[in-house]
């Protein structure tokens, strides 16, 4: 019933073929690689009083493939000679180009931390860790594929939500743990813990009037795409960042109810879910801890700022873009707490009654 409920919400949420918003504010130019040759300290030409670093490079690929040139940057730059950068270029009405620093090429280093992680996954997990790499690239394809067009459709960002976490969750359980009534289990406790954490959600972001806009790119995001609500766009995050760490919470325990009645098959629903709960009080008292620190890591450099500026605690905490922070942090918390007695009961209850029809 799940899966038919999500497959048809998909089929209705499935966004269209907008080819969306386009600036030529943003949309410009497309940076392309470079390799900057020198690094030097030079005086400024706008100043010849003050000094610069003056970057020179060579276009390694683009519509300047071959190219030299050169760009003055403050004498804190971090550009040395070596380093593979995107440059953007912009032609002048006098036929001159202008290059601009646009970012790092990060491919190559990024392409082996990937190749590092496959390998650590695999050497532990095998053929359940292949099954997880699986989930992850298919949680990555839902996201690409349908979350991000069907919210830039229009279409209501916590419905998009659920759907993308009820397809994630089904790929990635059954993926990684094997299909099976275990897994069945997990999965119907994580959606039923999916839902409440999306009422609460809906709940306090409401109740704390928090409005989504609280950077440049949720404000900019607003202003080009009018069926795009902030808010909506929070939720979502909500939802779908929960996702990650309730499948943990429920697999474990339904894993610890299995594996109580396997040692002790006379145990009944009650007998089973007692000592289970005791497990998950202690998994979820250090699970709790790491989604607040990980929430808290994300807001650390507003915190700082703030601290800085001599603001109380107080005005801090409330101030929108923690209180976001907060709110995701004590909602998913919530949402993590109530996983483990659903998971248990649920596991339990199931356990017995396959037993009993076993027998």
């Amino acid at each position: 019933m799940c899966a038919l409920a999500t497959v048809i919400a998909l089929v209705a949420l499935w966004p269209g073929d907008s080819a969306g918003f386009e600036d030529p504010l943003l949309l410009a130019a497309d940076p392309f690689p470079a390799t900057v040759t020198v690094a030097d300290v030079v005086n400024c030409s706008y100043d010849p009083t003050a000094q610069c670093r003056l970057i020179a490079f060579e276009v390694d690929d683009g519509p300047y493939a071959g190219e030299y040139g050169a760009m003055e940057h403050s004498l804190d730059s971090t550009l040395r000679p070596g380093d593979s950068i995107k440059l953007t270029a912009f032609e002048a009405l006098d036929g001159r180009v202008e290059y601009s620093f646009y970012d790092y090429q990060r491919s190559t280093p990024m392409v082996w931390l990937v190749v590092l992680f496959v390998a650590a996954v695999l050497a532990l997990g095998r053929w359940r860790g292949l099954g997880a790499i699986a989930g992850l690239a298919f949680s990555l394809a839902v996201i690409v594929l349908f979350t991000l067009p069907a919210v830039l459709d229009g279409s209501n960002a916590v419905a998009v939500a659920l759907v993308t976490a009820s397809l994630i969750a089904f790929a990635a359980l059954f993926l990684a743990h094997g299909f099976g009534l275990g897994t069945a289990v997990a999965l119907l406790s994580t959606f039923a813990s999916l839902v409440l954490t999306a009422v609460l959600a809906w709940l306090f972001v409401g109740a704390t009037h928090l409005t989504g806009l609280t950077d440049d790119s949720s404000i900019l995001l607003g202003g080009l795409a009018a069926g795009i609500d902030p808010r909506g766009i929070l939720l979502a995050g909500v939802v779908i960042g929960a996702l990650g760490v309730l499948d943990d919470v429920t697999v474990t325990q339904v894993s610890a109810v299995w594996e109580l009645k396997r040692v002790q098959p006379e145990l009944g629903t009650r007998e089973l879910f007692a000592p289970a709960l005791r497990i998950g009080r202690d998994h979820i008292s250090s699970t709790v801890n790491t989604l607040f620190l990980a929430y808290a890591g994300a807001a650390l450099p507003l915190l700082l700022l703030f601290t800085e500026a001599g603001q109380g605690f107080g005005d801090v905490i409330t101030r929108e873009v923690v209180a976001i922070e907060v709110v995701r942090a004590l909602v998913g918390s919530i949402g993590l707490v109530a996983s483990v007695p659903i998971a248990t009961w649920l596991a339990a209850l199931v356990a017995t009654a396959a037993d009993t029809n076993d027998g």
